[in-house]
């Protein structure tokens, strides 16, 4: 499904909504150039998941995690180095969990993501609204 956006907030919206599909185990991997929207979008998969608290980019920690009736594991691998590195936090069990885990930047780990998975790719358009995002989102394998 394609998604057109032309503001944060229906970003959000739009990430709300897909939520409400989002089981436990759901691993969901997002994809885009600085400043897409990538944690506009993890934001909105919270609120569809009733998760109140703050969300901010864990681009330091890797990992943040938010309690829910289903968890939320929202990483940033952007300074990731080595996929290897990822197996150092533990990112086997909380891919393979209780929860959602939601991969910003995901592509720079691609070689352990698990086959089936959920695949956003957000891409700006300043030719069109310097708020424009189309938001693709692709379901891959029995997720």
């Amino acid at each position: 499904m394609i998604y057109k956006s032309y503001s944060r907030k229906e970003t959000e919206n739009v990430a709300k909504a897909f939520a409400k599909t989002l089981k436990k185990g759901d691993v969901v991997c997002i994809n885009g150039d600085l400043g897409s929207g990538k944690t506009a979008f993890t934001e909105g998969i919270a609120r569809g998941m009733g998760i109140t608290d703050i969300v901010s980019s864990p681009t330091f920690t890797i990992v943040n995690c938010y309690s829910g009736d289903v968890p939320l594991y929202h990483f940033d691998v952007y300074r990731i180095s080595d996929s290897s590195e990822m197996y150092d936090i533990g990112f086997d069990e909380y891919i393979s969990g209780d929860g959602v885990a939601v991969i910003e930047w995901a592509e720079i780990i691609s070689d352990i993501l698990p086959d089936e998975r959920y695949d956003i790719t957000i891409t700006k358009n300043l030719d069109i609204h310097d708020d424009f995002r189309e938001i693709t989102i692709e379901k891959r394998g029995q997720v």
